[in-house]
């Protein structure tokens, strides 16, 4: 039986497959010469952070102001990217707080984010670095033209207590010459309005093995790499046995010959779907669907479901970052071994 000393649901992280990822994806970028700044809403765990870092990686990407924080506790983080508007009185006090720990920066999209970051930062002994999101086709933040970019740009360059830093932007996927005209019609209006652009900042895993082709980035931020999903796989991004995290679940009942159901639901598996039928891969059964999911019951089926109660079984949920928030803790292995559990420091760090 598979981890008899593991109680299920449980969420397990082989390190030798996640270390070949970090690895491997670090010299990617290193070949064709661009930075990687990985973003830890995958994992939340400091020490893969620090092992991203170890590698080659030139800080972190965190989403929230709560994440950097968690992430930067227990030391050895010291470059820090958080890529979301911050608004309010109390994450910008702390966001001053982290200022003065570790080297930040900041995205925003709006003369308001700028202005509150301006306040925030007004008696500060060094100015915030601020980067402009950009939108470049995937319909989420981000000024939406070139010319908003540099507007925006300058309206950051003439206030004494920021930095304009250089562009932020999460592409779409499959468009990567769009997303190079785009980000370098910006970069030249902005030169042609006096100010450098020290850093493009562009990243996000489906597109992982097309980034050379907007060379115009000077980095590259990625998240679900360090672990890989069901998603990715579909897309042709990664192997199954890329796949770092996997659910171990246990079948609890047997009601029928083509249906199981495990102690997994939506509480450890994500009800994304991203597309795919079924809400997740079943490591070595590829005909069974996960079909179903309730808070604690996950139905399994197949035309012939071919388990018994007790049986465990592992699988590749569709997303994996919203799997790491699910957990306080993660089961670490390496291969069959079991090594010990380590506590999920960023998870549920959503402020």
């Amino acid at each position: 039986m598979m981890f008899p000393d593991v109680q299920t649901p449980a969420v397990l992280v082989d390190l030798n497959i996640a270390e070949a990822n970090i690895d491997s994806y670090q010299a990617y970028c290193s070949e064709h010469g661009f930075a990687l700044r990985p973003h830890i809403k995958t994992h939340k765990l400091p020490f893969l952070a620090k092992r991203q870092i170890e590698a080659g990686a030139i800080g972190i990407t965190c989403q929230k102001v709560s994440e950097a924080e968690a992430m930067i506790a227990e030391g050895g983080i010291e470059d820090v990217l958080i890529t979301f508007n911050i608004l309010g009185a109390e994450k910008l006090g702390r966001l001053r707080a982290l200022a003065e720990k570790v080297r930040l920066s900041v995205v925003a999209d709006n003369t308001q984010t700028v202005d509150g970051l301006s306040e925030a930062f007004q008696d500060a002994v060094e100015p915030l670095n601020v980067l402009v999101e950009c939108d470049t086709g995937a319909r989420r933040c981000g000024v939406m033209r070139p010319e908003d970019a540099a507007m925006l740009a300058l309206y950051i360059s003439n206030k004494s207590s920021l930095s304009f830093g250089g562009l932020m932007t999460y592409p779409p996927v499959g468009k990567e010459a769009d997303v190079q005209d785009w980000l370098s019609s910006a970069k030249d209006l902005i030169e042609t309005a006096g100010l450098s652009v020290p850093v493009i900042s562009n990243g996000g895993s489906p597109g992982m093995w097309q980034a050379q082709k907007v060379p115009v980035a000077t980095e590259y931020r990625i998240g679900t790499y360090v672990y890989n999903d069901r998603s990715l796989q579909d897309r042709g991004i990664c192997d199954w046995d890329d796949c770092a995290l996997t659910v171990l679940a246990t079948v609890v009942s047997v009601p029928a010959s083509d249906r199981a159901v495990i102690d997994a639901g939506t509480k450890v598996l994500t009800s994304d779907l991203l597309g795919l039928k079924g809400h997740g891969h079943v490591l070595g059964r590829p005909d069974i669907t996960v079909d179903a999911l309730s808070e604690e019951h996950g139905v399994l089926r197949a035309d012939a479901i071919d388990l018994e109660v007790g049986d465990k079984i592992r699988i590749v949920p569709n997303h994996v970052c919203v799997v790491s928030n699910m957990v306080d803790e993660v089961q670490l292995i390496r291969g069959d071994k079991v090594l010990g559990t380590s506590p999920v420091s960023a998870r549920g760090k959503v402020l």
